[in-house]
């Protein structure tokens, strides 16, 4: 099974994402890897749900972690990340939500040719879709993480 090194504490993970995904939320903390290292929400944006957000910010690590921070060859391409659990944990004065998520993708390469293939198939004859998907399938890395929220005063 493929590993993936956790991304190092950020100074500023609102200016991180910021400057390279162009998106503002208002966080604080480090990546969520453990209670320690919580992503901190500091309030919701508006018009978006805690869910949402988490997910957002979940899949952005994976995306650091997977493909902007490896080596050209060694990038996955199609990331997805699916909730699977939480559970909300209080300690002291804090409120943390652990998250689990199923994370998955391809190859960067490998993606890239799949989709390429499903654009020039598709509605073709001779296509065989059920095939072209089994094969992505199979391309698929799964793996299974959990970030760590600290959710004490997201309104």
């Amino acid at each position: 099974m493929k590993t993936f090194n956790k991304l190092p504490e950020p100074e500023n993970i609102q200016e991180l994402i910021q400057s390279t995904f162009q998106i503002d939320f208002p966080l604080a903390g480090s990546w969520g890897y453990d209670e320690k290292n919580a992503t901190i929400i500091n309030e919701l944006p508006s018009n978006m749900p805690l869910l949402q957000l988490q997910h957002t910010v979940t899949s952005i690590r994976a995306h650091l972690e997977m493909n902007i921070t490896q080596n050209e060859e060694d990038r996955y391409g199609g990331i997805n990340a699916n909730e699977k659990s939480r559970e909300q944990i209080k300690k002291d004065d804090a409120i943390y939500d652990k998250v689990s998520y199923e994370i998955t993708a391809i190859k960067e390469d490998r993606y890239n040719a799949f989709i390429k293939e499903y654009k020039e198939g598709y509605e073709q004859k001779g296509f065989n879709l059920n095939e072209h998907f089994q094969r992505r399938k199979e391309a698929t890395l799964v793996r299974e993480v959990t970030h760590y929220f600290e959710v004490s005063h997201a309104n």
